[in-house]
């Protein structure tokens, strides 16, 4: 499921519920992938790259709802870093294999290979997620 149908048409009154024996809200999933994400973006690119504390900086507080509004902002944020990525990747002068200056030996064909596992993985959670809140648009095949 790309992430684009896992998440598009979500219902306002349910981005903070969380499923049955889920123990995560759907803003909560979202969130955490997108600022996984990005801290692997920051990773490659940021020469003063610092390793933010885990777990607390790769999820949002448990306790702190978001608005919808914060919900499609994660959205956009997640598809532009996303962006960043396959500009990356797609641009004939990046060296996949060349170590990136600072760490222990990754490259960035290791970097893209993580973010692209662990977006998947969270994706279809996501996807079932939707599923079992019964949170699927009404035209979802399934």
């Amino acid at each position: 499921m790309p992430f684009d149908e896992a998440v598009g048409d979500f219902p306002a009154d349910a981005i903070n519920r969380r499923g049955p024996n889920f123990p995560f809200s759907p803003w909560q999933l979202l969130e955490h992938i997108r600022l996984t994400q990005w801290d692997i973006v920051d990773y490659i690119q940021n020469r003063d790259y610092v390793e933010p504390h885990w777990p607390v900086a790769y999820w949002p507080d448990r306790d702190q709802p978001a608005t919808p509004e914060q919900f499609a902002e994660a959205i956009g944020r997640f598809r532009a870093d996303n962006e960043t990525l396959q500009a990356l990747v797609g641009d004939p002068s990046t060296d996949l294999f060349a170590v990136i200056p600072g760490t222990p030996g990754h490259t960035i064909l290791r970097e893209v290979r993580i973010v692209g596992d662990h977006n998947s993985y969270h994706v279809g959670e996501f996807g079932v997620l939707r599923h079992v809140m019964g949170t699927r648009p009404p035209d979802r095949r399934e």
